[in-house]
Protein backbone atom coordinates (compact mmCIF):
# COMPACT_ATOMS: atom_id res chain seq x y z
CA UNK A 1 0.00 0.00 0.00
CA UNK A 2 1.31 3.45 -0.82
CA UNK A 3 0.22 6.97 -0.08
CA UNK A 4 1.51 9.99 -1.89
CA UNK A 5 2.52 12.99 0.17
CA UNK A 6 1.79 16.69 -0.23
CA UNK A 7 4.77 18.99 -0.54
CA UNK A 8 6.83 19.20 2.63
CA UNK A 9 6.10 22.04 5.00
CA UNK A 10 8.87 24.39 3.96
CA UNK A 11 7.98 24.05 0.28
CA UNK A 12 4.35 25.04 0.67
CA UNK A 13 4.45 27.72 3.32
CA UNK A 14 3.86 31.29 2.32
CA UNK A 15 2.94 34.55 3.98
CA UNK A 16 -0.62 33.55 4.83
CA UNK A 17 -1.64 33.50 8.47
CA UNK A 18 -2.67 29.83 8.58
CA UNK A 19 -2.02 26.56 6.82
CA UNK A 20 -3.32 23.00 7.20
CA UNK A 21 -1.21 20.31 8.80
CA UNK A 22 -2.21 16.83 7.53
CA UNK A 23 -1.86 13.88 9.92
CA UNK A 24 -3.42 11.04 7.99
CA UNK A 25 -6.24 9.71 5.83
CA UNK A 26 -9.36 8.07 7.30
CA UNK A 27 -12.81 6.97 6.09
CA UNK A 28 -15.16 9.87 5.45
CA UNK A 29 -17.55 8.87 8.24
CA UNK A 30 -14.92 9.36 10.96
CA UNK A 31 -15.68 12.01 13.59
CA UNK A 32 -13.00 13.53 15.80
CA UNK A 33 -13.36 13.79 19.56
CA UNK A 34 -13.93 17.33 20.72
CA UNK A 35 -10.87 17.14 22.95
CA UNK A 36 -8.55 15.78 20.21
CA UNK A 37 -5.45 17.92 19.84
CA UNK A 38 -2.58 17.82 17.39
CA UNK A 39 0.56 19.85 16.76
CA UNK A 40 0.89 22.91 18.96
CA UNK A 41 -2.24 21.81 20.86
CA UNK A 42 -4.45 22.81 17.91
CA UNK A 43 -7.93 21.31 17.56
CA UNK A 44 -8.15 18.49 15.02
CA UNK A 45 -10.66 18.73 12.17
CA UNK A 46 -11.81 16.51 9.30
CA UNK A 47 -11.77 17.53 5.63
CA UNK A 48 -13.86 15.12 3.57
CA UNK A 49 -13.91 14.17 -0.08
CA UNK A 50 -15.94 11.26 -1.42
CA UNK A 51 -15.34 8.15 0.69
CA UNK A 52 -12.19 9.46 2.40
CA UNK A 53 -11.12 12.31 4.64
CA UNK A 54 -7.99 13.98 5.99
CA UNK A 55 -7.30 14.56 9.67
CA UNK A 56 -5.94 18.10 9.87
CA UNK A 57 -5.36 21.06 12.13
CA UNK A 58 -4.54 24.67 11.44
CA UNK A 59 -0.94 25.72 12.00
CA UNK A 60 1.01 28.94 11.79
CA UNK A 61 3.04 28.70 8.55
CA UNK A 62 5.70 30.98 10.02
CA UNK A 63 6.50 28.63 12.92
CA UNK A 64 8.94 25.84 11.97
CA UNK A 65 7.93 22.28 12.75
CA UNK A 66 10.29 19.68 14.10
CA UNK A 67 10.25 19.92 17.88
CA UNK A 68 10.05 16.58 19.71
CA UNK A 69 6.62 17.65 20.99
CA UNK A 70 5.43 18.10 17.39
CA UNK A 71 6.48 14.58 16.38
CA UNK A 72 4.95 13.13 19.54
CA UNK A 73 1.65 14.91 18.88
CA UNK A 74 1.64 13.62 15.29
CA UNK A 75 2.20 10.03 16.38
CA UNK A 76 -0.17 10.14 19.35
CA UNK A 77 -3.07 11.52 17.32
CA UNK A 78 -2.71 8.79 14.69
CA UNK A 79 -2.29 6.02 17.25
CA UNK A 80 -5.46 7.20 19.02
CA UNK A 81 -7.32 7.37 15.70
CA UNK A 82 -6.19 3.84 14.77
CA UNK A 83 -7.92 2.48 17.86
CA UNK A 84 -11.25 3.62 16.41
CA UNK A 85 -10.92 3.37 12.61
CA UNK A 86 -8.44 2.47 9.85
CA UNK A 87 -5.93 5.25 9.22
CA UNK A 88 -3.18 5.90 6.68
CA UNK A 89 -0.42 7.90 8.40
CA UNK A 90 1.03 10.78 6.40
CA UNK A 91 4.64 11.89 6.66
CA UNK A 92 5.54 14.15 9.56
CA UNK A 93 5.56 17.79 8.52
CA UNK A 94 3.05 17.55 5.65
CA UNK A 95 1.41 20.97 5.30
CA UNK A 96 -0.87 22.42 2.62
CA UNK A 97 -1.74 26.08 2.30
CA UNK A 98 -5.55 25.91 2.19
CA UNK A 99 -8.49 23.60 2.82
CA UNK A 100 -9.11 23.61 -0.92
CA UNK A 101 -5.53 22.44 -1.51
CA UNK A 102 -6.06 19.51 0.86
CA UNK A 103 -8.95 18.39 -1.32
CA UNK A 104 -7.55 19.22 -4.76
CA UNK A 105 -3.89 18.26 -4.24
CA UNK A 106 -4.22 15.33 -1.84
CA UNK A 107 -7.65 13.76 -1.52
CA UNK A 108 -9.08 14.05 -5.04
CA UNK A 109 -6.12 12.72 -7.06
CA UNK A 110 -5.50 9.84 -4.62
CA UNK A 111 -9.10 9.03 -3.73
CA UNK A 112 -9.32 5.52 -5.13
CA UNK A 113 -5.90 4.42 -3.88
CA UNK A 114 -6.54 5.77 -0.41
CA UNK A 115 -9.99 4.19 -0.28
CA UNK A 116 -8.61 0.80 -1.30
CA UNK A 117 -5.81 0.99 1.28
CA UNK A 118 -8.28 1.91 4.01
CA UNK A 119 -10.48 -1.04 3.02
CA UNK A 120 -7.46 -3.35 3.36
CA UNK A 121 -6.86 -2.04 6.89
CA UNK A 122 -10.47 -2.23 8.05
CA UNK A 123 -10.64 -4.19 11.28
CA UNK A 124 -6.86 -4.44 11.60
CA UNK A 125 -4.35 -2.76 13.89
CA UNK A 126 -0.60 -2.79 14.34
CA UNK A 127 1.31 -4.06 17.35
CA UNK A 128 5.05 -3.85 17.91
CA UNK A 129 6.92 -6.47 19.94
CA UNK A 130 10.33 -5.41 21.15
CA UNK A 131 12.77 -7.34 23.29
CA UNK A 132 16.16 -6.57 24.78
CA UNK A 133 18.62 -9.17 25.97
CA UNK A 134 19.79 -9.29 29.57
CA UNK A 135 23.43 -8.39 28.94
CA UNK A 136 25.09 -10.73 31.42
CA UNK A 137 23.01 -13.68 30.28
CA UNK A 138 23.44 -13.21 26.54
CA UNK A 139 27.19 -12.58 26.80
CA UNK A 140 27.59 -15.79 28.79
CA UNK A 141 25.61 -17.69 26.12
CA UNK A 142 27.68 -16.32 23.26
CA UNK A 143 31.04 -16.98 24.89
CA UNK A 144 30.20 -20.47 26.16
CA UNK A 145 28.94 -21.52 22.73
CA UNK A 146 32.02 -20.23 20.88
CA UNK A 147 35.35 -21.92 21.75
CA UNK A 148 37.40 -19.13 20.21
CA UNK A 149 35.55 -16.50 22.25
CA UNK A 150 35.95 -18.54 25.41
CA UNK A 151 39.69 -18.89 24.76
CA UNK A 152 40.11 -15.17 24.15
CA UNK A 153 38.28 -14.34 27.36
CA UNK A 154 40.72 -16.52 29.30
CA UNK A 155 43.66 -15.04 27.40
CA UNK A 156 42.88 -11.46 28.35
CA UNK A 157 41.69 -12.13 31.87
CA UNK A 158 43.67 -10.04 34.35
CA UNK A 159 45.99 -8.54 31.71
CA UNK A 160 46.33 -4.81 30.90
CA UNK A 161 44.29 -3.56 27.96
CA UNK A 162 47.33 -2.30 26.04
CA UNK A 163 48.82 -5.82 26.02
CA UNK A 164 45.65 -7.50 24.78
CA UNK A 165 44.21 -4.97 22.36
CA UNK A 166 44.05 -7.29 19.35
CA UNK A 167 42.52 -10.10 21.39
CA UNK A 168 39.91 -7.74 22.82
CA UNK A 169 39.01 -6.46 19.35
CA UNK A 170 38.60 -10.02 18.07
CA UNK A 171 36.51 -10.97 21.09
CA UNK A 172 34.29 -7.96 20.49
CA UNK A 173 33.79 -9.05 16.88
CA UNK A 174 32.82 -12.56 17.94
CA UNK A 175 30.38 -11.26 20.54
CA UNK A 176 28.78 -8.91 18.00
CA UNK A 177 28.42 -11.73 15.49
CA UNK A 178 27.04 -14.07 18.13
CA UNK A 179 24.41 -11.62 19.30
CA UNK A 180 23.43 -10.88 15.70
CA UNK A 181 22.96 -14.60 15.01
CA UNK A 182 20.86 -15.02 18.15
CA UNK A 183 18.79 -11.94 17.24
CA UNK A 184 17.98 -13.40 13.84
CA UNK A 185 17.09 -16.79 15.31
CA UNK A 186 14.95 -15.31 18.09
CA UNK A 187 13.20 -13.00 15.64
CA UNK A 188 12.26 -15.88 13.36
CA UNK A 189 11.08 -17.93 16.33
CA UNK A 190 8.85 -15.07 17.51
CA UNK A 191 7.39 -14.59 14.02
CA UNK A 192 6.70 -18.32 13.75
CA UNK A 193 4.99 -18.42 17.16
CA UNK A 194 2.81 -15.39 16.42
CA UNK A 195 2.03 -16.18 12.77
CA UNK A 196 -1.30 -17.89 13.57
CA UNK A 197 -2.59 -14.69 15.18
CA UNK A 198 -1.61 -12.04 12.61
CA UNK A 199 -1.98 -11.32 8.90
CA UNK A 200 1.43 -9.72 8.26
CA UNK A 201 4.69 -8.85 9.95
CA UNK A 202 7.57 -6.45 9.35
CA UNK A 203 10.98 -6.79 10.97
CA UNK A 204 12.36 -3.49 12.23
CA UNK A 205 16.08 -2.71 12.34
CA UNK A 206 17.66 -2.99 15.80
CA UNK A 207 18.30 0.32 17.54
CA UNK A 208 20.53 -1.08 20.29
CA UNK A 209 23.28 -3.70 20.30
CA UNK A 210 21.34 -5.76 22.84
CA UNK A 211 18.03 -5.72 20.94
CA UNK A 212 16.67 -9.27 20.82
CA UNK A 213 13.60 -8.76 18.63
CA UNK A 214 11.87 -5.76 17.09
CA UNK A 215 8.92 -6.77 14.92
CA UNK A 216 5.67 -5.11 13.86
CA UNK A 217 2.54 -7.24 13.38
CA UNK A 218 -0.73 -6.48 11.62
CA UNK A 219 -3.52 -8.11 13.60
CA UNK A 220 -7.23 -8.63 12.98
CA UNK A 221 -9.43 -7.14 15.71
CA UNK A 222 -10.97 -10.56 16.33
CA UNK A 223 -7.52 -12.06 17.01
CA UNK A 224 -6.22 -9.37 19.33
CA UNK A 225 -6.88 -11.33 22.56
CA UNK A 226 -5.14 -14.43 21.22
CA UNK A 227 -2.25 -12.37 19.87
CA UNK A 228 -1.73 -10.56 23.17
CA UNK A 229 -1.90 -13.87 25.03
CA UNK A 230 0.73 -15.39 22.70
CA UNK A 231 3.02 -12.42 23.27
CA UNK A 232 2.59 -12.77 27.03
CA UNK A 233 3.54 -16.45 26.75
CA UNK A 234 6.64 -15.58 24.71
CA UNK A 235 7.62 -13.00 27.32
CA UNK A 236 7.22 -15.56 30.07
CA UNK A 237 9.21 -18.21 28.21
CA UNK A 238 12.10 -15.77 27.71
CA UNK A 239 12.04 -14.21 31.16
CA UNK A 240 15.52 -13.79 32.60
CA UNK A 241 17.12 -13.93 29.15
CA UNK A 242 15.32 -11.09 27.38
CA UNK A 243 12.77 -8.50 28.41
CA UNK A 244 9.85 -8.43 25.98
CA UNK A 245 7.48 -5.46 25.62
CA UNK A 246 4.27 -5.08 23.61
CA UNK A 247 3.24 -1.74 22.12
CA UNK A 248 -0.19 -1.21 20.60
CA UNK A 249 -2.61 -1.08 19.13
CA UNK A 250 -1.09 1.77 17.11
CA UNK A 251 -1.41 3.24 13.63
CA UNK A 252 -0.11 0.92 10.86
CA UNK A 253 3.21 2.72 10.45
CA UNK A 254 4.96 -0.39 9.13
CA UNK A 255 2.26 -1.47 6.69
CA UNK A 256 1.50 1.81 4.90
CA UNK A 257 4.36 3.28 2.90
CA UNK A 258 4.52 7.07 3.14
CA UNK A 259 7.60 9.08 2.15
CA UNK A 260 9.32 10.03 5.39
CA UNK A 261 6.76 8.11 7.42
CA UNK A 262 7.16 5.30 9.89
CA UNK A 263 7.06 4.66 13.61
Amino acid sequence: MTTSSPQASEAVRDATSTAWYVYGIVPADVETAEEARGVDERAVEVIRYGEIAALVSEVDPQVPLGRPADLLAHQQLLDDAAAEAPVLPMRFGAVLTTEQAVVEDLLAPNHDGFAAALADLEGRVEYVVRGRYVERVILTEVIEENPEAAGLREQIRGLPEEQTRQARVRLGELIYQGIEAKRQADTQKLIQNLAPYCVANAVREPTHQLDAVHVAFLVEDAQRPEFEEAVAKAAGDGKGRADLRLQGPIAPWDFVITPGGGG
